[in-house]
């Protein structure tokens, strides 16, 4: 069994913000692999955020950003479970990047279940025309899985949730959220956003 050492979890730490506890649960799984540890992490706040979802929000913070010259400004509401939470360092600093994303990639929708039927409608129909007329002579599963390619990049660019997340462009907003609600243990929830600009 490998030992792990007290510097090496403090690094673990460090790279991932996760509890000392943890850290060294995960090295010890890995094998003191720090790569593969942080995956074993990143499984955990899945898991976590998975079994926190269901758990009720009723604090949170309305963040607000403006950009340096005065001609943007966003405003999202994150929620969360505590009051203790939303005063968590943490946690503003991710309501801060949500505002940064918002104001970087001006999204339209906040995530895939609030995007409107008509328009998923829409641009099925234009991706499956484009697919048919490009693939012909495919067959049918293949347009089929082309077209759900295509409807995936139109989430990706359309929706906060899969945008990349500004402050650390590794990561989506969806995988962050789900990273801090693995570190912090409860529930957190992006509500809404509003993104001015001046003139826009």
């Amino acid at each position: 069994m490998t030992e792990i050492d007290a510097k090496t979890v403090m690094r673990l730490r460090e790279m991932t913000g996760a509890p000392m506890m943890d850290c060294k649960a995960a090295l010890k799984e890995s094998g003191g692999d720090m790569e593969k540890a942080k995956d074993v992490l990143r499984k955990k706040g899945k898991q976590l955020a998975d079994k926190a979802s269901g758990r009720e929000v009723k604090e949170g913070l309305c963040y607000a950003y403006q950009h340096h010259n005065g001609k943007l400004a966003v405003l999202v509401e994150v929620a969360c479970e505590t009051d203790f939470v939303a005063k968590n360092e943490d946690f503003k600093a991710f309501c801060r990047g949500v505002a940064l994303t918002v104001a970087a990639y001006s999204p339209a929708f906040l995530s895939r279940e609030s995007v409107p039927a008509d328009a998923i409608a829409k641009e099925k129909q234009i991706v499956s025309e484009m697919a048919a007329e490009s693939m012909k002579g495919k067959p049918q599963a293949v347009i089929d899985k082309a077209v759900e390619g295509r409807l995936d990049k139109f989430y990706a660019e359309k929706c906060l949730m899969e945008k990349q997340y500004v402050p650390d462009d590794t990561k989506t907003v969806e995988q962050t959220r789900t990273e801090l609600v693995g570190k912090i243990g409860e529930n957190i929830v992006v509500r809404r956003f509003v993104r001015l600009e001046l003139g826009g």
